[in-house]
């Protein structure tokens, strides 16, 4: 169905080509995964499959794409629309329309299908993806995850043969990531449907996959195999095979299932041990270098967080019922009576009393309370649309609260003008390219410095660090997602703030990345800086947060230390957690160092 021969992709002024002598062939009915670190021509590959490259990104195509036998270099996008689905990393650069059930529509209208065929595709693929409740709201108000999940809808409905995919589920949280890969399983298993993916978060979508094509640098190679042949080798993989590695175990699981099968000795070396309480440490999937133990080689131990002050049982506010039934009366009642609640600055560097924010007709949050002291990392998890993203904008200053209040540093954020604001708190969004302008990384750098009032050099030497090999000429366009977000994330930690909030930081990152990340904000919380990040990335969580708050409907239903809330939680338990519970194991590293 997809065919490479020997293709070669040059961009313009690139000292070197980003693929080399390309050959690879995807049957019809296949899924393949594209795996390989940041930067080495995932996304090239891909586009190239859909035409975008070079008809649109420009550049030089060497050698022979074919899609069922039609040729890219002489069909553009358009001229492939009805075989090829695409859906980019960038979910807002995919949108034509402002409704999501007229963006499900847009593909097939443009075709030029029946309209009794269009809708009972749109209601259909509204149900695949859990998107019925949508159907008439504004793109513009979507959470990350539901935009995603419209994306890829609108990509569903005109039924290509051929789906190419970039990066998935990274905006997504993991019970909504499970059906959409659900939904491809089924497409191709049942139709026939050829899948190409590439993704970061292997620990979701390696065991759905057929086979993978491992990119291991620009201008190598793709290697071809079975999914645990190529994960023995691959430089990324996840969680499950680095204990796998670390165990011994052969031939390599690539499922919780078959970890846990295999567990027993694993359990035995472990029993009597426990987990160390850092939880700053090499991201799952990197290996130390050689000679090197785990725990010289991990992050710099961040000090050990307080436990979250309690707060007291809450009456709905007035004039408005509170959660109906039973469960709405537990969670109210989960809070010990009587306690202290502390306020203003007494509570550390964060804290959020009773806060409700409303959009327009919706509830965004309710009653929310949350204190974060110097030192503390929270990772904020919930379902796509659980207000993460709406509590990290009021905590900034970008949304006023409609009831309740918000003190960073004794100050409100929303009264607070904005250069005296980001001395004291940093926001790294969902879309960094929010805050990139410049034309160039060396001149972000400069801007950032100059922003921050820091020694000059300050962020290029982040950048270098969390960005190893991208030189200051770059256009901040031309990086992939995943380094984009990486000099967005140098930018604002330049400045250094008290309160750091990050919305999805590991989104488009690879493993190595990752951890590079978890280093830096580990050693920021050690040094005293608090961190808030909300989060679908459940390794990262257990990686780095001292405590996790998880939101629903725009309310916290749990709050308390990382190994409580997430060890026995299907859904945002970490892989080595669920191979190795009831022990309160986490990590990689974790195991690693004690052994």
């Amino acid at each position: 169905m997809i065919r490479f021969e020997n293709v070669s992709v040059t961009y313009d002024d690139a000292a070197e080509p980003t693929l080399r002598n390309v050959d690879l062939t995807v049957p019809e009915g296949e899924l393949v995964l594209l795996v390989g670190p940041s930067g080495v021509g995932k996304s090239t590959l891909l586009g190239a499959v859909s035409g975008l490259v070079p008809h649109f990104t420009g550049g030089t195509l060497g050698g022979r794409v074919t899609v069922d036998g039609r040729d890219t270099r002489t069909h553009r996008p358009r001229e492939l629309a009805d075989l090829v689905g695409t859906v980019g990393q960038d979910p807002l650069a995919h949108f034509v329309t402002d409704t999501v059930e007229d963006e499900l529509a847009y593909g097939m209208e443009s075709l030029g299908l029946a309209p009794e065929v269009m809708r009972r595709r749109v209601e259909e693929t509204l149900d695949l993806l859990g998107l019925a409740d949508l159907r008439e709201r504004p793109i513009a108000t979507l959470s990350g995850g539901q935009r995603q999940r419209v994306a890829i809808g609108s990509v569903l409905t005109p039924h290509p043969k051929v789906l190419v995919l970039d990066e998935p589920t990274s905006a997504l949280d993991p019970a909504a990531a499970e059906e959409v890969l659900a939904v491809l399983q089924r497409l191709v298993h049942d139709l026939g449907t050829t899948v190409l993916m590439a993704e970061h978060r292997l620990e979701r979508v390696v065991q759905y996959a057929d086979r993978v094509a491992l990119l291991r640098s620009p201008g190598t190679p793709v290697l071809v195999g079975p999914p645990a042949e190529i994960m023995a080798v691959s430089p990324v993989h996840p969680p499950v095979v680095a204990l796998a590695r670390l165990a011994g175990w052969s031939p390599l699981p690539l499922t919780v299932r078959d970890a846990r099968r295999r567990s027993g000795s694993l359990r035995a070396r472990l029993d009597g041990r426990e987990p160390s309480p850092a939880t700053a440490g090499r991201a799952a999937g990197t290996a130390p270098a050689t000679g090197t133990s785990a725990a010289a080689s991990a992050a710099p131990t961040p000090v050990e967080a307080p436990a979250p002050a309690p707060t007291p049982a809450e009456a709905p506010a007035p004039g408005r019922p509170g959660p109906r039934g039973l469960l709405g009366r537990l969670g109210r009642r989960s809070r010990p009576e009587g306690a202290r609640r502390e306020t203003g600055q007494g509570a550390g560097l964060l804290a959020v009393e009773r806060l409700g924010v409303r959009r327009g007709r919706v509830e965004a949050l309710r009653r929310v309370d949350l204190t974060v002291r110097p030192g503390e990392t929270v990772a904020l998890m919930g379902r796509n649309g659980a207000g993460k993203s709406t509590l990290l904008g009021a905590l900034v200053g970008l949304v006023e609260p409609a009831s309740g209040s918000v003190l960073v540093s004794g100050r409100a954020p929303h009264r607070t003008p904005p250069r005296e604001l980001i001395r004291q708190v940093g926001l790294v969004p969902q879309e960094p390219r929010d805050l990139l302008y410049a034309d160039t990384v060396g001149a972000e750098c400069v801007a950032a410095d100059s922003d921050a009032g820091a020694e000059p050099g300050s962020c290029r030497a982040l950048v270098s660090r969390l960005l190893p090999g991208v030189p200051d000429h770059t256009h901040p366009r031309d990086l992939s997602e995943g380094q984009r977000l990486a000099l967005a994330l140098a930018v604002v930690l330049t400045g250094r703030p008290p309160l750091l909030l990050l919305d999805e930081p590991t989104r488009g990152l690879d493993y190595a990345a990752k951890a590079r990340l978890v280093a830096v904000l580990g050693a920021l919380a050690a040094d005293g800086h608090a961190i808030v990040m909300a989060t679908h990335d459940v390794e990262l969580a257990a990686e780095l947060a001292h405590r996790v708050v998880v939101l629903a409907d725009g309310e916290v239903v749990a709050d308390g230390p990382t190994p409580e809330v997430v060890v026995s939680s299907p859904a945002f338990a970490p892989q080595v957690a669920k191979i190795l519970a009831p022990r309160p194991w986490l990590t990689v590293s974790q195991v690693e160092a004690a052994l």
